[in-house]
């Protein structure tokens, strides 16, 4: 009886795990992925000892704060949407507030090409115009009365709307982890409201230094450059000389800047030259430098060009090094 009764336990307990093994298994479920929160916003700031654009001072070669907000619509991984404002202190001939900038566009990627097309709008609001009495242009163009009535002591003239606009297209191509190189693209009809359309080209190169270069210090390294041209129209009547009481051909010039820059978390500290090989009579006969000096009697001034014939020159356009200290946020990286 007892060997019976070990068989019958033994039986149920095979007949037992067989059941049990035969019995579905209820899976655990995987967590949901996140949702893809389509929306970004970016923004930052900086100071900086000058603020040059194009290798010509904005700031009269005095420091500027500047700061900007881009809200982005990620379409996929490779497709960004965006708009922004952002906003500079200048020192302009026409005494303007600050140059504000509206822009936006769109960035597709294609495995390591990067393309940025959009438009840009430069506004500086609070500006003054100084043309002096009579107010009439060599065209025989009455310029207003708001015009004859201030004049710049150099007798450069500058309008009391200097809003411009331009479109463009870039590219960067990544080569590795650290290399890059890019080129762009800008076009405006009517540069800074002159008349005279501007067509700005550059190439740009971007070395970024390992990673372990400062240890684990969290500072990272990055040496960049730019070399550019930027080609110019014909103004209108407003910058008339008596030789080209119509307008003035702009000298077109080239510009370059070479610097070094330190990253650290959200911060970057960007030192950097920068130069043009504009002359300092047609660099005048450009921006209209409210600070400019020199023979403005004799036509033999030493800064006389054909553009230029009051013989004044600027410096605006000169050899200047710059120190600029920023901060660059995203909401998605930063604020989570």
């Amino acid at each position: 009886m007892k060997k019976l009764a070990l068989l019958a336990t033994a039986l149920a307990m095979v007949s037992g795990s067989a059941l049990a093994a035969d019995m579905p298994v209820k899976a655990v479920k995987a967590p949901p992925p996140p949702a893809f929160d389509p929306w970004d916003i970016a923004f930052g700031g900086g100071i900086m000892s000058d603020y040059i654009f194009r290798g010509i001072t904005q700031s009269n070669h005095k420091p500027s704060v500047t700061a900007y907000f881009e809200p982005r619509y990620n379409v996929t991984k490779d497709l960004q949407l965006y708009i922004g404002a952002s906003a500079e202190s200048i020192s302009f001939p026409n005494r303007a507030a600050a140059e504000v900038d509206i822009y936006g566009g769109i960035r597709p990627t294609f495995g390591a090409f990067a393309f940025d097309i959009g438009v840009w709008g430069y506004l500086y609001p609070g500006g003054t115009c100084y043309f002096g009495a009579p107010g009439i242009d060599f065209a025989g163009n009455f310029q207003g009365a708001d015009c004859a009535e201030k004049a710049l002591l150099n007798t450069n003239v500058i309008k009391k709307n200097l809003n411009f606009f331009e479109v463009y297209g870039k590219v960067t191509y990544t080569v590795n982890d650290n290399w890059a190189f890019g080129v762009n693209e800008y076009y405006t009809p009517s540069y800074l409201n002159s008349g005279a359309w501007g067509n700005y080209t550059s190439i740009t190169g971007k070395y970024t230094a390992p990673s372990t270069l400062f240890g684990s210090s969290g500072v990272g390294m990055f040496i960049s450059g730019e070399f550019g041209r930027q080609w110019l129209g014909t103004s209108d009547s407003f910058y008339g000389t008596a030789a080209f009481p119509n307008g003035i051909k702009y000298a077109d010039y080239n510009t370059w800047n070479l610097g070094v820059a330190f990253t650290y978390k959200v911060f970057t500290l960007d030192l950097r030259y920068y130069d043009t090989d504009l002359s300092k009579g047609n660099c005048n006969a450009f921006t209209s430098d409210f600070s400019a000096r020199g023979n403005i009697t004799a036509s033999t001034g030493t800064f006389v060009t054909p553009i230029n014939p009051s013989g004044v020159g600027s410096n605006w356009c000169s050899a200047a090094g710059v120190a600029k200290l920023s901060f660059d946020l995203t909401a998605m990286t930063n604020l989570k």
